[in-house]
């Protein structure tokens, strides 16, 4: 797998020229995907928490990128804390859906023909979170079973609230995603597998519009901005390594 990825790292090319500053309405923070570690992302939001008050920031919207769920160990715990910090600052809190979040609620809506999947892609340590045992390869009885059991495990209102995700959230010339943009469409034009799945010209060509991209999806060694995209993914269900932005009219810091 390691070896894999780093092929995919050398292929990719290299970032095409783009030199707009960044001009976000007002400072914000995004994060990337945090895959079920809830012990990262606490200590990824005091990390902001200080980052807040130390620039008299306390206002700054937080923006989370999506892929809450599945790899890591506790995905029942993130999904949690997250539902709860909307709830409790809904203006300041927005959380993105990711591919895994829609592959998770289409093995509640279609278990038998859409579930599979979503277990062979870390699923099944997210239904096991939340208490809930069973095989990738399980059969349609199983699948339907479990299927039931997660949707009647979930908190109150936490289902609803993971249907209603954004794909999207924009602050002046910044954009952000879970996975990707194409180049050519504005943002209110673009399909919902391109945000959720990524764009064949995504890393190969900047934007016209002056517009940068803030995403996760595709890992990277270490949070990098270049080409009019900044990307926070860095593994961390299993580098150990949560990452996030501070952006600011001309400034991306990263924590």
């Amino acid at each position: 797998m390691l070896n894999r990825l780093a092929s995919l790292f050398r292929r990719r090319p290299p970032p095409p020229a783009f030199d707009v500053p960044l001009a976000p309405a007002a400072p914000f923070y995004a994060v990337g995907d945090i895959h079920g570690r809830a012990d990262l992302l606490a200590a990824l939001l005091e990390r902001i928490g200080q980052d807040r008050k130390e620039r008299d920031r306390q206002e700054a919207p937080l923006i989370f990128l999506g892929d809450y769920v599945d790899r890591g160990p506790d995905s029942a715990g993130v999904l949690e804390r997250l539902h709860q910090s909307q709830r409790a600052a809904p203006g300041q809190v927005t959380c993105l859906k990711g591919n895994h979040e829609k592959m998770l609620l289409e093995f509640i809506d279609d278990p038998v023909s859409r579930g599979g999947r979503w277990l062979r892609n870390g699923g099944v340590r997210t239904l096991a979170s939340f208490d809930i045992s069973i095989s990738e390869r399980a059969g349609a009885d199983d699948l339907m079973e479990a299927s039931s059991a997660f949707q009647a495990a979930l908190p109150q209102g936490m289902e609803s609230w993971l249907r209603a995700l954004p794909l999207r959230w924009q602050s002046g010339n910044i954009c952000c995603v879970h996975a990707a943009m194409d180049p050519e469409i504005a943002p209110q034009q673009q399909d919902e597998r391109v945000l959720l799945w990524g764009h064949p010209e995504f890393f190969a060509r900047a934007r016209g519009d002056g517009l940068w991209v803030v995403h996760g999806h595709t890992i990277v060694p270490l949070p990098e901005q270049a080409g009019g995209r900044i990307a926070l993914d860095t593994g961390a269900y299993r580098s150990g390594r949560l990452s996030g932005a501070a952006l600011a009219p001309g400034e991306c810091r990263f924590l």
